[in-house]
């Protein structure tokens, strides 16, 4: 996680400017908020409000950010007192629970989703009287824009409907999917059907209906993206900003979700992120699958699906897509690995060039893993804690990738290298996750542990022909 510039530009005030002052902070005056004032390539200005009524600037110079950390050791340097880390923050930093700035920008990216699906349609006893369009609802991100597209990620549950009797993009996609974007959205719950040509039902949306199409998506990780013309979106409204995924996320972290709960229109509520990667059981065709999940107790319904959890920095950290029925308190998000990761696989064979090449795609190394020793570990300096684990090869195909680059089996795999660049591995689903990231063309190996020795495998570069639907 990044280190929070607010920490570090209060106690810089406080230790490196006041020294009498820092006392006074946590004694008769609290931060109420920080802002950023100016920025240029050199330096930044912040400005900080205290509850007395009084302000202070600090200037950072750009590349020299102190880190929390840091600070707590000059505190203790210049105190002597023997306090946590905790502590210090308890006792000379309360910042404003009050997130309104963050949600309000993070609604520039939220928006409400129609989707219509041709279904047999059923009476009062459940007889089949008929075939018709069925509407669904649910939520979506903007997710990037450039001048003629502007992409929006979802689940794939959205956009798809197992009981559809028409096949859209080779599968049971929807046949239209209409978004409204955060502000434009109300009043658009009673819509009059009239019948289109083939005699089904179909809906006029308003003035502010954005029309989009499904550009790809893998069922197997529940995430989609949708495309709107870019012109048709400002046109609605001209500040819509795409969201940004965060780098990272750790249990006890804020969890703000938006979306469309019971079609009710764009809503906002706040959690935390209480189990940072679980299992859970999905049927979204005929098939139940397993998905990794982000546990969060932020209240979601339905109609909520594929809106944005973020944090509060206002970033993304999932996409959220399921709850437990019989316990308000625990409902889920895919990860943001797995959601940006999916998304930014789908978004480059999309834009590839080959018509060919639609959804994502992913390697077959040819390994099985199994996880051991796994222990949570608390790090009093950046105020949280993970769990990590050791990542063991069970078995290795014959001819596989990972045969070819030297992998043995109970080796411990430590890092993944990707063109020269390591990803530290912590968790055995980072190894799957990683597979989502890699492109034809990408020379990969690994950084392992064989008995007590650290090793490196061979590269290998990898081909097309190395690459699977993924489903």
């Amino acid at each position: 996680m990044k280190k929070p510039k607010i920490i570090a530009a209060l106690i810089v005030v406080c230790l490196l400017v006041f020294s009498l002052f820092l006392a006074g902070c946590s004694q008769t005056a609290t931060v109420t908020s920080i802002s950023l004032t100016s920025s240029n390539d050199r330096q930044s200005v912040y400005t900080i409000y205290y509850s007395d009524g009084t302000t202070q600037t600090l200037t950072v110079q750009n590349g020299q950010d102190v880190t929390a950390d840091e600070l707590y050791a000059k505190y203790k340097e210049v105190y002597g007192e023997n306090l946590t880390y905790d502590e210090f923050l308890q006792k000379y930093l309360v910042l404003s629970a009050d997130n309104s700035s963050v949600i309000g920008k993070a609604l520039q990216s939220s928006v409400k989703l129609y989707t219509e699906f041709i279904e047999t349609v059923t009476d009062f006893f459940g007889r089949p009287s008929g075939v018709n369009t069925a509407q669904y609802t649910g939520s979506g991100v903007v997710y990037q824009m450039d001048e003629e597209s502007t992409y929006i990620i979802t689940n794939y549950h959205v956009i798809y409907s197992n009981n559809a009797n028409s096949t859209y993009n080779g599968g049971k996609t929807a046949r239209r999917i209409v978004c409204f974007l955060y502000g434009s959205e109300n009043g658009t719950d009673d819509f009059t059907p009239q019948k289109d040509s083939d005699g089904y039902n179909t809906y006029d949306y308003g003035d502010y209906a954005i029309e989009c199409e499904y550009v790809g998506g893998s069922l197997t990780k529940d995430i989609a993206i949708v495309r709107a013309d870019t012109a048709d979106v400002l046109a609605v409204n001209p500040n819509v900003q795409p969201a940004v995924f965060a780098d990272e996320y750790h249990v006890g972290e804020t969890a703000i979700a938006i979306g469309n709960p019971e079609n009710e229109g764009i809503s906002v509520t706040e959690g935390i992120v209480s189990v940072d990667s679980e299992e859970i059981s999905l049927q979204i065709d005929s098939t139940v699958r397993t998905y990794r999940s982000l546990r969060i107790d932020t209240a979601i319904y339905g109609g909520s699906s594929g809106g944005g959890l973020f944090n509060v920095e206002g970033e993304l950290i999932g996409i959220t897509n399921a709850g437990d029925k019989e316990d308000e308190n625990i409902n889920f998000a895919i990860p943001l690995e797995i959601a940006k990761g999916t998304a930014d696989n789908v978004l480059y064979f999309y834009r590839d060039g080959n018509e060919e090449t639609t959804g994502a795609y992913t390697p077959s190394i040819g390994i099985t893993t199994v996880a051991q020793n796994t222990r949570y570990s608390y790090d009093a300096g950046v105020g949280y804690g993970k769990i990590t684990e050791e990542i063991v090869v069970d078995q290795v195909s014959s001819g596989s990738i990972a045969a070819q680059v030297g992998l043995q089996q109970n080796d411990r795999v430590t890092a993944f290298v990707i063109n020269g660049v390591k990803k530290q591995l912590d968790r055995c689903y980072d190894f799957t996750d990683t597979l989502l990231t890699l492109r034809p063309g990408d020379t990969i190996s690994f950084e392992i542990t064989r008995g007590s020795e650290a090793a490196a495998t061979s590269s290998y570069q990898l081909v097309w022909g190395d690459f699977r639907t993924l489903s």
